[in-house]
């Protein structure tokens, strides 16, 4: 059974920070490429930030860019997300995504909430 399981949101306030982790089971997770998205308030989801599965190379949504960090443990099967300088604009459910390099299978966890209080 697959899983994709979040945790570490919660409230924070504004410049405070936060550190999201997905724990993945159930697949090949080495050979996924992770993701975290994000869907504010009214808003689209997006994609916040990505880590390949080989070679770790990441990339982030300009908005995040200097602030999150995003990494990957393919021994624990985790990925995470450290989050500095929170504003009240990153107030969103955070989804933990995972696509397979070869298969193309996408799977979803269930998202954990992050608020940050002006």
């Amino acid at each position: 059974q697959v899983q994709l399981v979040e945790s570490g949101g919660g409230l924070v306030q504004f410049g405070g920070s936060l550190r999201l982790s997905c724990a993945a089971s159930g697949f090949t997770f080495s050979t996924y490429d992770m993701r975290w998205y994000r869907q504010g308030p009214g808003k689209e989801r997006e994609l916040v930030a990505e880590i390949t599965s080989i070679g770790g190379n990441t990339n982030y949504a300009d908005s995040v860019k200097g602030r999150f960090t995003i990494s990957r443990d393919n021994v624990k099967k985790m990925v995470s997300l450290q989050m500095n300088s929170l504003k009240p604009e990153d107030t969103a459910v955070y989804y933990c995504n995972a696509r397979g390099v070869i298969t193309k299978q996408v799977y979803w966890g269930q998202g954990t909430q992050v608020t940050v209080s002006s």
